[in-house]
């Protein structure tokens, strides 16, 4: 294998747009609604208020563009973390169901969102292979595909043998499932097109302003801030998994997971189309698997994953074995950048839309925040505009764990787990 050599420690997707300072000329000292975080959550949240003519202020305590809606992969999976036999065993298939189905919505919603607004995002609906572990039978999986059809009407494909090499060109995977309602987006554009959309509604966008605390008083919210103290009607909190101990009652909640990236050096198109015939998004149906894609200009592979070791080295290593693991031809490529961010767990694995002392929390996507985060952004301000607030991620408790204060100590105990659960699954025929 080829040393990793020199690599830029900054999101691939940086290079065309990096995070931006946005000042406004006077800082606003009263809102009808304040939002915290400035990602696809809170400008999702932002974008519906303002057309419904309310006065939005959104304080980002960083560079806007800095945290993680702009360090994903950009693939609109819209997963729910926990599979369907588990949620059915749960809550019963109805409710099941509807998890399901709203990941098929907010889905949909999204696209239409990049369409109709003519947001420059590099979106394209190339369909996602995830390679499945030997041990599913392809029989079972193709019962699964029947089932969701009949239920959902979504459609997808199971993919066996010589098949595979038609999506990817990889001896790792006998078995896979090809599902074409799953596209890719250039995550920096989305935001900024976001933001500009915000912008032009009259949103007051304040970066690098830290909310320190949120006090509620006769009615209305004072939040002290770093640029000093505004009040509101509403609080909406789109911090997820960069929630400060300034939100304590969230950060109990939440359980921070580092997720981390590469990109190859330029490949080529010839190279990139060979590898990955139809261009589409890539994943693998393992806990510790990773996810994959070519780059927007089809010149690139990127691929991420979860990060197992605290030594930065190390974690590059892993991503570049697990690169080696699907393409072994890309042995003696150079990694362009290594990067990393944070994505949020609640206990239940679910995300949530939850209410506590007023303040409103659209957070938890399980590191599937390119549906999620903008869409419980605006069912979060739906609830402030009595409409569309309607969403089965608001009905159960948002529960924490005895002693738990935000640091996650029990997390290399639980990827030891799944890296074992991961082992039996992939080596049992």
């Amino acid at each position: 294998m080829s040393t990793l050599a020199e690599y830029k420690s900054l999101p691939y997707w940086w290079d065309e747009t990096p995070p931006i300072s946005v000042e406004q000329n006077e800082f606003q000292k009263n809102a009808e609604i304040v939002i915290v975080g400035c990602g696809y959550t809170g400008l999702g949240a932002a974008i519906p208020l303002l057309r419904a003519k309310k006065k939005v202020v959104i304080l980002e305590k960083d560079l806007i563009g800095e945290c993680a809606s702009t360090r994903n992969g950009g693939i609109t999976s819209g997963n729910i973390r926990l599979p369907f036999s588990k949620l059915k065993k749960k809550f019963g298939e109805k409710k099941a169901l509807e998890y399901f189905a709203e990941s098929i919505a907010a889905r949909k919603d999204l696209y239409n969102f990049i369409i109709n607004e003519n947001i420059d995002c590099d979106f394209k609906l190339t369909g996602r292979f995830l390679g499945v572990p030997t041990k599913n039978s392809s029989e079972t999986l193709k019962n699964d595909a029947d089932y969701f059809f009949r239920k959902l009407n979504l459609k997808f494909n199971v993919i066996k043998g010589s098949e595979i090499r038609d999506y990817v060109d990889t001896t790792k995977y006998e078995v896979g499932i090809f599902r074409e309602d799953i596209g890719g987006i250039h995550p920096g554009k989305l935001l900024h097109g976001m933001m500009k959309i915000a912008k032009n509604l009259g949103a007051y966008i304040y970066s690098n302003t830290a909310a320190n605390n949120i006090q509620q008083k006769d009615k209305q919210f004072e939040i002290t801030t770093s640029k000093g103290k505004i009040t509101a009607e509403h609080v909406i909190v789109a911090t997820n998994a960069y929630t400060g101990s300034e939100f304590h009652w969230l950060k109990r909640r939440l359980v921070p997971v580092i997720s981390e990236m590469i990109s190859t050096e330029d490949l080529g198109d010839n190279l990139v189309k060979h590898l990955m015939p139809k261009s589409s998004m890539y994943g693998e149906s393992l806990q510790l698997g990773y996810y994959y894609r070519p780059s927007p200009d089809g010149r690139r592979i990127l691929l991420g994953g979860r990060r197992l070791s605290n030594n930065p080295l190390k974690a590059t290593e892993r991503l570049r074995n697990g690169l080696n693991e699907i393409f072994p031809q890309l042995d003696k490529v150079k990694i362009s950048n290594h990067w990393s961010g944070y994505v949020a767990f609640p206990f239940d694995q679910l995300p949530k839309l939850a209410v506590n002392d007023g303040v409103i929390y659209p957070v938890g996507f399980c590191g599937s925040g390119t549906v999620w985060a903008r869409w419980l952004g605006q069912k979060a301000a739906g609830m402030i505009l009595g409409k569309n607030s309607e969403t089965v991620f608001s009905d159960e408790p948002f529960k924490t764990i005895p002693f738990y204060n935000g640091t996650p100590w029990f997390l290399p105990l639980a990827i030891n787990y799944y890296r074992l659960r991961d082992k039996f699954f992939s080596t049992s025929k």
